[in-house]
């Protein structure tokens, strides 16, 4: 067990202090609500002390929440000053960069970064697997440069639309939309969602959830708390629920006991670069991000070099920067 606060719950303290309203500090953090509650619990547990008062008009620091504001203030800007400083002992390896991602998504990076390397220029990268809720905090942390993932994403966070796909929805083989070519959002009515971590950015779990659905039909979870694709449809094949997925999943992470089925009228989805606003980009991301801009306007998204239909990875090498 834990003996010291993390870093993490001194930056939710710290905004709580600041705003005295959970739901606008979990928005600072980029955490829901309730997350938030339960850090601020921990903290308090860990510490031996109660930090703030509760009560349902407002919220307010302890006397032991005040006395403690100041060395958690140190002590975070400690932790920044030496990421600073890691960050800039690194600078002079100007070639590397740490790319995160899904597990599932390293056939498309291999596919992508070897297209990428035969025009030159871009950098060696680390990959780091990364889940829904850490693609977001891995950045913000430094524990990536960049993330390749599928928006939304919350504010802080710059993004590259690297293609874009419709969206299918997971359904166990044997159910009996599972033999359809198509489905609408309203035939999808009463399944439960296989659950998302409580610690997930709101507006990617209701994207990814299609919460609210058009019709008005309240959208029920299960009481999982998944956090990565592989885990997602195992629970759909074993009954639990329905996710919807990126259409590449079907070419990704085919499954016995899986159907993914078209939903006609749900928005498609944007397969992104990310990296941080927040703080200086390493001299790494600048060619390559310079390569998939080339690319992203030189080629069109979605489509074989033969013209044929394909995936965002797949698309033809840019032409050389003049």
């Amino acid at each position: 067990m834990p003996t010291d606060p993390s870093t993490q719950q001194l930056r939710m303290f710290l905004a709580l202090a600041e705003e005295l309203h959970f739901g606008r500090a979990a928005g600072r953090v980029f955490v829901s609500q309730p997350a938030l509650s339960r850090q601020i619990r921990a903290l308090e547990e860990l510490l031996g002390v109660a930090l703030v008062e509760r009560s349902t008009r407002r919220v307010r620091l302890t006397g032991a929440g005040e006395a403690l504001l100041p060395p958690a203030r140190a002590a975070v800007h400690a932790a920044d000053a030496l990421r600073e400083a890691a960050r800039e002992a690194s600078r002079h390896d100007a070639g590397r960069l740490v790319v995160g991602s899904y597990l599932s998504a390293l056939p498309a990076l291999r596919i992508l970064f070897d297209t990428l390397r035969q025009r030159g220029g871009v950098p060696d990268v680390e990959w780091r697997d990364v889940d829904n809720v850490d693609q977001v905090n891995a950045l913000l942390d430094g524990r990536v440069d960049a993330v390749i993932c599928y928006a939304p994403l919350p504010d802080g966070v710059r993004t590259l639309r690297l293609g874009t796909e419709e969206r299918y929805v997971c359904l166990p083989e044997s159910h009996p939309l599972a033999e359809r070519a198509t489905v609408t959002l309203a035939e999808l009515d009463g399944l439960p969602v296989v659950g998302f971590s409580p610690d997930l950015n709101p507006r990617w779990r209701a994207f990814w959830a299609a919460d609210p659905r058009p019709g008005g039909t309240p959208v029920t979870y299960t009481s999982h708390a998944v956090t990565t694709l592989e885990s997602c449809i195992t629970h759909v094949g074993l009954g639990h629920g329905i996710r919807f997925i990126p259409a590449s999943c079907r070419h990704l992470m085919p499954r016995p006991g899986i159907s993914y089925v078209a939903v006609s009228d749900l928005p498609p989805c944007h397969a992104v670069l990310a990296w941080p606003a927040t703080r200086p980009a390493p001299p790494a991301l600048a060619p390559l991000l310079r390569v998939l801009r080339d690319r992203t306007r030189t080629t069109a998204v979605g489509c074989r070099p033969d013209g044929t239909p394909g995936w965002w990875w797949e698309t033809a090498s840019p032409a050389p920067a003049g």
